[in-house]
């Protein structure tokens, strides 16, 4: 940790490690988006991307780069970064490195919303963006509610969380059991997760809608730092409890729930993120944003990894997402058991 003051007298704290980590995360996130704007059936030259991106490129690239390539990976980049501090968010909130997104329901819950629209009004991609967003916002605010008992608690909120996943593959399930064979197999290919197709009317809502929420959660992110010590120390330092985890659990369950409405429920990026951000920066507390540059930097390489590591044939995002994050979460339940903390 490195004090660093200003000509005026303020005094900044900074964490050396972790001012690397991000950087090294923001860079090896940017030359991924390079490599992944450049592949495809026209693969371009990551000198030729960096030069149009610039706007020094011929009319072609243009054209392939800026209305076909950049929106789908700019969809990956805010779709992880929002995982990833949702994530963090929620596995703060709950102290539980299994207290994610993942584990919780908000994805599955999204999905019943986004199903409900397909199956039941045959709507959109904008009526199942929507339908998705309410999906996750309404799942979020049931599992405050049910979890309250003067107060929440990171134990009782995980259970709750997990009975909410259960019931809503339950009512995804039945969805599913009741559309026609079309709609069965619209719905079945967005419950994987994939960026292919997105364009930029996916791109500025969840833009804006990140540009809303990180002012709120970085000014509850000391807060949020006390909350970890438990409630009663918060309270005794003068942090308001219910409040601070009020706006951050509606910020955590908004960036989930549109993440998820903009490129279908990617599993496991908000589980596994804020874990290897942590291991990283070898650093208490929440790592915010390590767990953002994290998540969108893993999703962008999982998605290259989709398009180039299984030859022909090219498998939505959230498939590879799913796999390593299985793998991940056994060693993380291995890890803990042997911790005994589970």
């Amino acid at each position: 940790m490195k004090a660093i003051r200003t000509k005026g007298g303020l005094s900044v704290r900074l964490d050396v490690r972790t001012a690397a980590v991000v950087a090294a995360l923001v860079v090896a996130g940017l030359a991924a988006s390079v490599v992944l704007i450049g592949t495809g059936d026209f693969p371009i030259p990551a000198a030729d991307v960096v030069r149009t991106l610039l706007g020094n490129g011929d009319a072609g690239q243009e054209f392939i780069i800026n209305d076909l390539r950049l929106p789908r990976v700019l969809v990956g980049l805010l779709v992880g970064a929002s995982l990833g501090l949702g994530g963090a968010l929620f596995q703060s909130i709950s102290r539980n490195p299994l207290g994610s997104p993942d584990v919780l329901g908000l994805g599955q819950g999204a999905t019943a919303g986004a199903l409900l629209m397909i199956v039941v009004f045959s709507g959109g991609a904008a009526q199942v963006a929507a339908g998705a967003l309410v999906g996750g916002i309404v799942t979020g605010a049931a599992m405050y509610l049910l979890a309250w008992k003067r107060g929440v608690h990171g134990y009782r909120f995980v259970l709750v969380g997990i009975g909410m996943n259960a019931l809503a593959v339950a009512v995804n399930g039945y969805l599913l059991t009741k559309a026609d064979f079309v709609d069965a197999a619209r719905a079945v290919v967005w419950m994987t997760g994939s960026l292919n197709g997105r364009d930029w009317e996916q791109v500025w809502p969840l833009f804006w809608l990140c540009v809303v929420l990180l002012p709120i959660v970085v000014a509850h992110a000391r807060p949020l730092r006390m909350l970890e010590m438990g409630d009663d120390v918060a309270y005794a330092l003068g942090v308001p409890v219910e409040r601070t985890r009020i706006a951050l659990m509606g910020s955590a369950v908004l960036l989930t729930a549109a993440a998820t409405a903009a490129a279908g429920p990617v599993s496991f990026v908000a589980l596994t993120a804020p874990q290897l951000a942590r291991r990283l920066t070898r650093s208490p507390g929440p790592n915010l944003l390590p767990s953002m540059c994290m998540g969108a930097t893993l999703l962008i390489v999982a998605d290259w990894a989709s398009q180039r590591a299984f030859g022909a044939d090219q498998l939505p995002v959230g498939v590879v997402t799913g796999v390593l994050g299985g793998v991940y979460l056994l060693w993380l339940l291995a890890t803990e058991r042997k911790a005994g903390r589970i």
